[in-house]
């Protein structure tokens, strides 16, 4: 609240100027700042070190991981926080010391207990390991843990092409899928009867083009000689043989007089 004051009178007499005195006295009293609170979450005050004591486990656990008791407070008030939020309840207190160090030197510190100790459990755990091994050999000697013969064996899948099969393969220029199809199919080439190829998007009778993209796709003119590998245009057939709408590339494979769709992951 703001102070009042009081007018005094001209003329008045000695004593009446006491009031305006000490006013000017409060008003120009040596103001002290109040004491700012540290922000830092990282350190205890006084009073928070009295009001988190560690409990009797706290100790226990502090002594496990060989940490002092400002060590453990900070730990714990770290956990409280964001780490807490966003870390595994596993993580060790090194880890979350050492992820939350204050400079350099704290770092290294805890990283340098965290591979020690990292160290000795590796260390334990092969030995343990070693034991093991050696139990199982008085136990049971050399014989396999497993006997591999009572296993169910898995049958190998059968291919769907048999070595008197003919595949159909529909195919346009430009189609990235069709020509992975193909190089499939060329590939295993030698396991078939043969490949026809009915390629659509052309001109019809433009033999030279076809004959053309042929080669560009790898297809060995002897091949074509051969009757191995026939290059047709589509002219209509697929709709002939697959009614309705379909995409491209699609396979069709022919056994005798019968035909059956393929899917390119078949091959």
């Amino acid at each position: 609240m703001a102070a009042k004051t009081k007018v005094i009178p001209m003329g008045s007499s000695t004593g009446s100027w006491r009031p305006l005195i000490v006013l000017m006295g409060v008003l120009f009293a040596p103001v002290t700042a109040a004491a700012v609170p540290a922000t830092d979450s990282s350190t205890l005050s006084q009073s928070e070190q009295a009001t988190t004591e560690l409990t009797a486990l706290e100790r226990a656990r502090a002594e496990h991981w060989a940490l002092t008791s400002e060590e453990w407070q900070r730990y714990r008030l770290l956990m409280n926080g964001i780490r807490g939020s966003i870390s595994p309840t596993t993580l060790s207190p090194i880890e979350a010391l050492g992820i939350h160090a204050r400079d350099a030197s704290e770092r290294r510190h805890f990283a340098e207990r965290w591979a020690a100790l990292m160290v000795e459990d590796a260390e334990r755990i092969l030995a343990f390991q070693q034991a093991y091994d050696g139990a199982i050999t008085r136990l049971v000697g050399e014989q396999p843990l497993i006997d591999r013969s009572l296993l169910p064996v898995k049958q190998p899948s059968q291919s769907p092409l048999a070595r008197t099969d003919r595949v159909l393969l529909f195919v346009r220029p430009e189609c990235a899928a069709c020509e992975a199809v193909l190089a499939r199919l060329l590939a295993r080439l030698d396991t078939i009867a043969g490949l026809d190829i009915y390629l659509s998007g052309l001109a019809p009778g433009d033999e030279q083009a076809i004959r053309e993209w042929a080669v560009a796709q790898g297809v060995d003119p002897d091949w074509v000689r051969q009757r191995r590998v026939t290059l047709n245009f589509e002219s209509g057939v697929l709709a002939s043989m697959a009614p309705g709408e379909v995409n491209l590339p699609y396979l069709l494979r022919r056994r005798g007089e019968t035909l059956t769709p393929l899917t390119g992951s078949a091959l």
